[in-house]
């Protein structure tokens, strides 16, 4: 346990400047020229149609529009899973939540957190000489050896959780709105659902609360200088490094300042879109000025928006799961519709990735009727995917181990192919990148997509599962399931719409399955009877049917959800909602 009470000493080392006190920014590596390094920014809760590249009705994300310019966009990519927990756990695991175990959030008194047995991105890249850092909202638990300072990052500056699980004195913008911290020791008043009064909101560095309550109005400020510290004091060392970037944005609150020209009704939103593209401009601008070309910039999002925020919720684009949204409840966050996991992408690396580059993907929207149809912001989008150069983006598949072993899938006849990408690929391929190896005895639901990334021909992998994410089925559960242009799902629901709505939960023996190159809007399921659903139906038990068999022979882990109030992150439990001083 020696070296477990030395990190923890050397963690409460006071932050001052520059001065990182886990990272030893001095040691001087020769890795630098064979070893990159990685930024990866996560967005909270950004719909696909939130990137102006994606949407033309977006236009408040100058900076991620430049660099969709200047490298590859994925206009078919997903998330791991439709809500918070489980999505970051697969980013850093490369592995769905019935293996990894993080099948829902963790709770501001969760005793557990990703389990120990489970290996981080960062632990891999750690032990292949990496400088690493984290900064932003972590939520992967935060009590004993669950904090991130003990799952492989140097160093941490951020929030243990979403940063409406905890009250502050700069509360921003919600729906319903939540009061601030209170002040003294009378009872909470305005109490809404879902808003926490009790506890204030921390922010680490490190081991140690440095603010509680937290500031809405200045974290994205901090969050940018800390990561550009963070970037400038790694580059000067000549070690490689990895950067994970965890926003606040756009979840909500939205503690914007600054209001644009705009209708009430998106004004709110599109002033934090702004907000979060400036601070990603930033971090971008830091790596162009110190390590443009040896560093490797990935920008997605953790899920889809959150729909029951209304107006300030974000944007779907053309992927409104119309089947659903008929029925009531929400086709976005939390399900597993388009709208809840396909998410922006954007890589960048000048000189590595192709500049300007689109990966193909199918859109196009089919009405009621069957007949199909393009509105004009489908078309254009349909216009100029079929105009770009190169990239598949293709690729999930079944359990591929750490040998690189993998299942082929049946082909579905002559037809253009459909390849997709997903967060899980991010840990594969940067292990890959950073020469080191994928941790041994267990099996990962990603790959290698960097032949995809450097514009090379590749075909691809066409299966992709998307997990039950709280709005229908047992959390976790397999029961959706992309194969090449179809989807097939289970199990529907909505989760809560803006008008309270919940669509109701039904279990589907025979699944609905649609095809996504006639019907992005998932709008119009194949007739069961129909020559199309028979043939793909035996093909989709077939896939559900081998990976729920790889992970049963897998080696799968549990997380631990119990709860327990004493955990709960405190800066002073002798002032009213744990703040670190008296109001």
């Amino acid at each position: 346990m020696g070296w477990l009470f030395l990190k923890v000493l050397l963690a409460g080392v006071s932050f001052s400047g520059f001065l990182y006190p886990l990272v030893d920014f001095c040691i001087s590596g020769k890795t630098r020229g064979r070893k990159p390094n990685f930024v990866i920014i996560l967005a909270d809760d950004m719909g696909w149609g939130d990137l102006g590249a994606n949407w033309a009705e977006t236009k408040d994300t100058a900076n991620l529009d430049k660099m969709a310019s200047e490298g590859m966009r994925f206009v078919d990519f997903h998330a791991a899973a439709s809500t918070c927990s489980p999505s970051r756990a697969s980013l850093l695991t490369g592995r769905l939540g019935l293996r990894n175990g993080v099948t829902h959030n963790f709770a501001v008194t969760s005793v557990g957190g990703l389990p120990l047995n489970e290996t981080t991105l960062a632990e891999v890249l750690q032990q292949a000489g990496y400088i690493t850092g984290m900064i932003g909202k972590w939520h992967l638990g935060h009590h004993g050896s669950y904090h991130p300072n003990f799952r492989g990052f140097d160093y941490y500056f951020g929030i243990p959780y979403s940063h409406d699980m905890g009250c502050t004195d700069t509360p921003g913008y919600n729906h319903p709105p939540c009061p601030a911290c209170p002040q003294g020791d009378g009872p909470s008043s305005n109490l809404q659902r879902d808003c926490y009064t009790d506890v204030a909101l921390p922010l680490y560095e490190n081991l140690h609360i440095v603010e509680q309550p937290v500031n809405l109005s200045s974290l994205a400020r901090k969050y940018a200088e800390k990561a550009t510290q963070f970037i400038q004091q790694a580059s000067t060392s000549g070690r490689p490094f990895l950067l994970y970037v965890a926003l606040a944005h756009m979840h909500v609150p939205l503690p914007v300042t600054q209001l644009p020209a705009a209708p009430r009704d998106r004004r709110l939103y599109g002033a934090g879109l702004r907000e979060m593209d400036g601070l990603v401009g930033q971090i971008k601008d830091k790596v162009d000025h110190t390590a443009k070309d040896n560093t490797f910039l990935w920008f997605t999002g953790d899920n889809g928006p959150w729909a029951e925020k209304c107006e300030l919720a974000g944007s779907v684009g053309a992927f409104t799961g119309v089947w659903q949204a008929r029925r009531g409840g929400s086709p976005a966050k939390q399900t597993t519709w388009e709208g809840g996991h396909r998410v922006p992408a954007l890589a960048y690396w000048p000189g590595r990735v192709p500049v300007n580059v689109t990966s193909t993907a199918l859109l196009r929207s089919r009405n009621p009727g069957g007949t199909e149809r393009k509105n004009k912001q489908v078309e254009k989008v349909s216009q100029a995917i079929g105009e770009a150069v190169g990239a598949c983006s293709g690729l999930i598949q079944v359990g591929v181990d750490t040998a690189g072993s993998e299942s082929e899938s049946e082909e579905l006849g002559p037809t253009q192919s459909c390849y997709f990408c997903s967060v899980l690929d991010i840990f594969p391929t940067v292990v890959a990148l950073a020469q080191a190896s994928l941790p041994q005895g267990r099996r990962f639901d990603g790959v290698d997509v960097s032949e995809v990334l450097f514009g090379r021909s590749q075909p691809g992998h066409r299966v992709l599962f998307h997990p039950n994410s709280g709005a229908a089925g047992e959390f976790g559960a397999l029961q959706t399931v992309r194969l090449e242009r179809y989807k097939a799902f289970y199990v529907t629901g909505g989760a809560r719409a803006c008008d309270g709505s919940i669509g109701p939960e039904l279990q589907h023996k025979l699944p609905l399955i649609f095809n996504l190159e006639d019907d992005i809007a998932e709008a119009v399921p194949l007739e069961r009877g129909g020559a199309e659903y028979q043939a793909v139906l035996p093909k989709v038990r077939k896939v559900l049917a081998d990976v729920l068999q790889d992970i049963a022979n897998d080696n799968i882990s549990s997380a631990d959800y119990t709860q327990d109030p004493s955990v709960t992150p405190c800066c002073n439990p002798y002032q009213v909602a744990c703040r670190c001083q008296a109001p």
